[in-house]
C-alpha cells in the first residue's frame, strides 16, 4: 500500500517531459480564438497543458520519449519540474468522464493504458500554462481570465490533495520557476522598523534547495517533510506543519512578509505593518484563493541539535501496534510539553527534539525505549530497529529521513484527516478511546499516519488565520486510500469514501478540525473544520481583494461549487 510517507526510495531526477509550446498543440485548440493574446503576450512562455503519459500514446510504448516517462513516472522530482505532471495522478484525469492519459503505477511494463481503446485525453489538466516570470505577467493572466471568462489556476509542484491547481480548460499560472532565494540577518518588512533575520525565497523554491541554503548560512528554517514540496505556495498560505511545529511554530507562523498579486491587479507587499488583512488571510487562510504570491520572507533561526529516537519493527502486528500507540498516547502531554515532534506509524515511531539535551533523552523516552526492550528480547520480535542519535542540524535529519521515508508519486490517492486535541490525552479513557479509534483508521485503510507536528507547546506572538484548533492539538493524523488507471468510477467513489469512513473513527470522538491541505476532498462541514472561527473575517477579505472572484478553488475561502472547473469532481 502506497501511503503519504511509504516506504520507498526515489532518484530525483530533475528532467522536463511532456511539454510543448502553443505551435505544437492540438489545432482546434491553438486556433481557439480565447487563446490568441495569451500567444502574442508570451510566446515560448505559454506552454500547452499536455498529460505527462502522453509520448506513451503518441510516440508508443517503448518509445524513447516513454521510457523516459516510464522511469520517472513515480519520481517526485520529474513530476514537480513538468507542468501538466502531479503528484497524485487523478488531478490529471476528469473522474466524472473517465478522461484520462495515465500509466499502470503499480506495473510500469504494462502497455494496457496505451493500448485501444485507452486514448490520451487532457482529463483535467489545464489548457495552458505561463511560466511566470514576473508580476506583470499575473497581472496579465487576471485580465485575459475577467474578460475571457477562463478559469485560472495556480500550480507550482503539483503537491496537492485537493485537486485546487488543476481544472478542465483552465490556464495556469506555473510559478515553478522563481527561485530566487536570499538571506538577510536584519531583515525589516516594509514600512516596519523591527528587524529579525529572515530567508526569502520566490514561489519556486522548494525545500530540498531552501534547506541546502539555510545549511550553508548556518540557519534553520522549519519547513515539510518531502524535499520536493514548495516553499511559499500551499504549504505556507495553507497553515504548513513541520516535525519541528511543536516548538517552533507552524509555517504560517514565522511569515515575515509575502509579495503577492492579489487579482485586483496590484502587486502588495502584506505583512504586520501594511495590507494587515492580508497578511491574516495569507496566513492560513489557503493558497490559490487571496492572490498569486510571487515570494515570501520567513524567520531564520539558529541552527537546532536535534536528539533523535526511532523504533521500527518488520512485524504488522497489531497487538503491538496498540501497544506502541498506547505508549505514544499515554506519554503525548508530557512528551509535547517537553518538545518532542516526530512522526508514527502502526510499525514505526520517529520523535525529534530541538530543545531538550543529549543527557536527558534515555529518561524522558523510557516508555518507548523499555517497549521496544521487551519485543526485542521476546519470541515475536522481527527485526526491531532502535536509533538513539543526535543530529547536528535540522538538514542533517532531513536528509537521513528523507532517503528512506517519501511521499507516495504517481497513484491516485485520496486523503483524509484529523486534528486530535489535548483533550484526547487528558484521561485513560480518552486515550484508550484514541487509540482504539486509530487501530480501526488503520485496518480500514493501512498506512494511517500520526504526525506530531501541532505547535503545542508554542506560543504565537500574531494572530494567523489557521482554524484556532491547531493551538490545542497534539496530533495530525492522515488515512488515505487508493485506485489505479483502469478504476471504475464507483471504485473511485468508493475509495473516496473509505478514506472518509476511516477517519469517522476520529471524528466521532474529536472536535471538527482537518488539516485544510491534506483535508477530506469531501470534508463535511469544511468552514468550521479548516478555518474555525476565523471564516467569516476570511470571506470579507476574499471579497475585498478578488470581487469578482477570479481566483477560485475547492473548498476554498468563498468559492462557487457550482462552478463548471468542478465539474471532474464526483458526487460522492
Amino acid at each position: 500500500m502506497l501511503t503519504v510517507l511509504a516506504f520507498l526510495t526515489l532518484q530525483v531526477v530533475a528532467q522536463t517531459t511532456g511539454q510543448s509550446t502553443l505551435s505544437d498543440a492540438n489545432p482546434d485548440s491553438a486556433t481557439h480564438p480565447n487563446w490568441a493574446p495569451l500567444q502574442q503576450k508570451f510566446g515560448e512562455q505559454l506552454i500547452r497543458g499536455l498529460p505527462y503519459a502522453q509520448p506513451c500514446f503518441s510516440e508508443g510504448f517503448n518509445s524513447t520519449a516513454c521510457n523516459t516517462v516510464r522511469a520517472a513516472y513515480t519520481n517526485e522530482g520529474s513530476r514537480a519540474n513538468t507542468t501538466a505532471a502531479y503528484i497524485h495522478t487523478q488531478w490529471e484525469t476528469c473522474q466524472t468522464t473517465s478522461q484520462q492519459c495515465l500509466l499502470n503505477f503499480l506495473d510500469l511494463n504494462d502497455s494496457s493504458p496505451t493500448k485501444s481503446p485507452q486514448h490520451c485525453q487532457p482529463g483535467s489538466v489545464p489548457s495552458y500554462f505561463i511560466d511566470v516570470k514576473s508580476a506583470d505577467d499575473v497581472q496579465y493572466a487576471f485580465q485575459f481570465a475577467k474578460s475571457h471568462q477562463v478559469p485560472l489556476v495556480i500550480r507550482n509542484t503539483g503537491h496537492d490533495y485537493e485537486g485546487r491547481s488543476s481544472a478542465p480548460g483552465s490556464l495556469a499560472l506555473w510559478t515553478h520557476h522563481l527561485k530566487n532565494i536570499s538571506y538577510n540577518t536584519q531583515f525589516v518588512p516594509q514600512g516596519c522598523s523591527k528587524a529579525s533575520p529572515g530567508i526569502t525565497v520566490g514561489a519556486g523554491v522548494q525545500w530540498e534547495d531552501a534547506y541546502a541554503f539555510a545549511d550553508s548560512h548556518n540557519i534553520t528554517i522549519v519547513g515539510g517533510s518531502d524535499k520536493s514540496v514548495g516553499v511559499a505556495g500551499g504549504w505556507l498560505q495553507g497553515g504548513g506543519h513541520s516535525a519541528l511545529s511543536n516548538t517552533m511554530g507552524l509555517g504560517v507562523d514565522r511569515v515575515l512578509q509575502y509579495k503577492v498579486v492579489t487579482p485586483d491587479g496590484h502587486l502588495r507587499i502584506a505583512n504586520s505593518c501594511q495590507n494587515q488583512d492580508l497578511f491574516f488571510a495569507l496566513r492560513g487562510g489557503g493558497g490559490g484563493t487571496f492572490g498569486v504570491v510571487l515570494e515570501a520572507t520567513v524567520l531564520a533561526s539558529p541552527p537546532v541539535q536535534l536528539q533523535t529516537v526511532i523504533v521500527s519493527f518488520t512485524s504488522q502486528n497489531t497487538t503491538l501496534s496498540k501497544e506502541l500507540w498506547q505508549i505514544l498516547a499515554d506519554s503525548a502531554l508530557t512528551w509535547a510539553d517537553q518538545g518532542w515532534g516526530g512522526f508514527s506509524m502502526s510499525n514505526l515511531a520517529i520523535l525529534i527534539n530541538p530543545v531538550m539535551s543529549k543527557d536527558k533523552v534515555s529518561a524522558s523516552m523510557k516508555p518507548l525505549l523499555d517497549f521496544a526492550a521487551t519485543i526485542q528480547d521476546s519470541a515475536t520480535a522481527q527485526d526491531v530497529q532502535v536509533v538513539v542519535t543526535e543530529f547536528p542540524t535540522w538538514k542533517s535529519f532531513f536528509d537521513a529521513f528523507t532517503s528512506d521515508h517519501v511521499a507516495s508519486v504517481g497513484s491516485n490517492l485520496a486523503i483524509s484527516s484529523r486534528l486530535i486535541p489535548k483533550s484526547s490525552f487528558s484521561t485513560s479513557q480518552s486515550r484508550e478511546s484514541l487509540v482504539n479509534a486509530l487501530l480501526s483508521a488503520n485496518t480500514a485503510t493501512p498506512g494511517l499516519i500520526i504526525l506530531l507536528t501541532a505547535p503545542a507547546s508554542f506560543k504565537p506572538t500574531e494572530r494567523t488565520s489557521v482554524t484556532p484548533a491547531w493551538r490545542d492539538s497534539i496530533y495530525h493524523v492522515t488515512a488515505v486510500a487508493t485506485w489505479n488507471w483502469n478504476a471504475t468510477t464507483e471504485e473511485k467513489k468508493a475509495s473516496y469514501r473509505k478514506s472518509s469512513a476511516s477517519i469517522d473513527n476520529l471524528r466521532k470522538i474529536t472536535p471538527d478540525a482537518a488539516y485544510v491541505n491534506e483535508a477530506d476532498v469531501y470534508e463535511p462541514n469544511y468552514q468550521e473544520a479548516f478555518w474555525g472561527d476565523n471564516y467569516a473575517e476570511l470571506l470579507q477579505i476574499k471579497n475585498k481583494y478578488d470581487p469578482d472572484h477570479l481566483l477560485d478553488c475547492w473548498h476554498c475561502v468563498g468559492w462557487n461549487p457550482r462552478s463548471s472547473r468542478y465539474s471532474c469532481y464526483l458526487d460522492v
